[in-house]
């Protein structure tokens, strides 16, 4: 069986900061990637959209598209377009560009021009007529400027309620931040789920997974009990559990993965 790469793995091509007014509505830089050729593991990237615009195509999957937020790993069958762009929209910030309701588009890939009509099909085709990732970067900014200026705004609420599960690392009880953004564990699941696109325990989840994935990345990881224990993890096993949902294999499958990617 072909090994599937968790995408994540993958060095971009190219990568670029956004516009300034841009950063804190990404979850992510700009990057420009060369996809794997078979299968591939598309992991959660913490509650974040994908856009992805497509400059050489392949056969599976729209030409451009937005993958919604997904509180689980995703195993994308056939290979990755040969070179793409990928912009990651942080929560709220998706709702705010995209401006529609995140939980339309919860687990899917939808076509862009779906999601954005006419302005989205007039991006691929300038991503695609563009012959430097420079230039690319630079359509991108352009659209998300035109979008941020015309888009509905995150409410106070979901906004407080999402930076202090960032703030805590994901382990603040839900109800209280309930209590502290002045709604009803229910009415804050609900605008929860409309405007970031999950519910706030599964965002937190991801929260904490995210920390540990930062915490692999250091050239000295700590042992696993130690990370479990920084992450908000009842213990080791929890952990596992956690990883496996979020990436579809054990964190020893997704260091031994990301060795042999390496060093290809």
């Amino acid at each position: 069986m072909q090994e599937r790469i968790p995408e994540a793995i993958l060095g971009p091509q190219s990568s670029a900061a956004p516009h300034p007014r841009l950063r804190s509505l990404l979850g992510r830089g700009y990057a420009g990637f060369a996809g794997p050729e078979g299968p591939h593991v598309v992991l959660p990237a913490t509650a974040c959209v994908g856009l992805v615009v497509k400059i050489r195509d392949s056969a599976h999957r729209p030409l451009a598209f937005v993958m919604g937020v997904h509180g689980e790993h995703i195993v994308l069958d056939g290979a990755c377009a040969p070179e793409y762009v990928r912009v990651f929209l942080g929560p709220l910030g998706a709702y705010r560009l995209l401006g529609m309701p995140m939980s339309e588009l919860q687990g899917q890939a939808v076509d862009l021009s779906e999601v954005l009509g006419p302005l989205g099909a007039r991006l691929t085709e300038q991503l695609r007529a563009e012959s430097t990732w420079r230039g690319r970067f630079r359509l991108v900014d352009r659209l998300l400027l035109h979008r941020l200026d015309t888009g509905p705004a995150p409410s106070a609420e979901v906004s407080r309620a999402w930076q202090r599960l960032v703030a805590t690392g994901g382990v603040v009880p839900i109800g209280r931040v309930a209590e502290e953004v002045g709604w009803s564990h229910k009415h804050l699941i609900t605008k929860f789920r409309e405007q970031v696109g999950l519910s706030p325990k599964t965002a937190a989840r991801l929260v904490r997974f995210d920390r540990v994935l930062r915490a692999m990345e250091r050239p000295d990881p700590y042992g696993w009990e130690r990370i479990a224990a920084e992450s908000g993890y009842a213990d080791q096993p929890h952990l596992i559990r956690e990883f496996r949902t979020f990436t579809g294999g054990t964190p020893t499958d997704f260091l031994a993965v990301s060795r042999r990617t390496a060093a290809r």
